[in-house]
């Protein structure tokens, strides 16, 4: 039996809170839900209903985390240049524009897992001294959450 072939990607999102659309000054909170419709918005946009069909068969956001604004995207090999091009497509998650930045693509949730966590973990010692306690500990859980990835 052959196994379903995946490719991951890791990702960076940059928000910008001060280009809001809406002229509201609180930035969109990042969320999978909130990441997966920008996506598949993206996908149908520039790509069609079959374009959309064709990649949603193994499309998922499998991990975000909110305070560094890191990411993975699962899709299929067949597809994951439909994936990545409507990604980079991508302009606004809700109201906040965003640019969509691409760090790593992988074959295997391990190798995009281990990427993730090292970015994560760089990140966070960047800027812990200026995150609040609620913070370190939404942290925490983001990190302990990436270390049991592995569907």
């Amino acid at each position: 039996m052959v196994g379903f072939k995946n490719r991951y990607m890791l990702m960076e999102v940059f928000l910008d809170p001060d280009k809001d659309l809406l002229g509201e000054g609180t930035p969109i909170i990042l969320t999978q839900f909130n990441l997966s419709k920008a996506i598949k918005d993206s996908i149908l946009v520039n790509f069609g209903e079959c374009g959309l069909g064709s990649s949603l068969g193994s499309f998922q956001v499998k991990y975000v985390n909110p305070i560094t604004k890191l990411c993975i995207v699962r899709s299929s090999r067949e597809e994951h240049r439909q994936v990545w091009l409507a990604i980079t497509l991508v302009k606004s998650i809700g109201n906040c524009p965003v640019i969509l930045n691409l760090l790593d693509i992988s074959g295997c949730i391990r190798a995009c897992r281990d990427t993730a966590l090292k970015c994560d973990k760089e990140k966070f010692e960047q800027c812990s001294k200026s995150l609040s306690e609620e913070e370190i500990r939404q942290m925490n859980t983001s990190l302990e959450k990436i270390k049991l990835l592995e569907n």
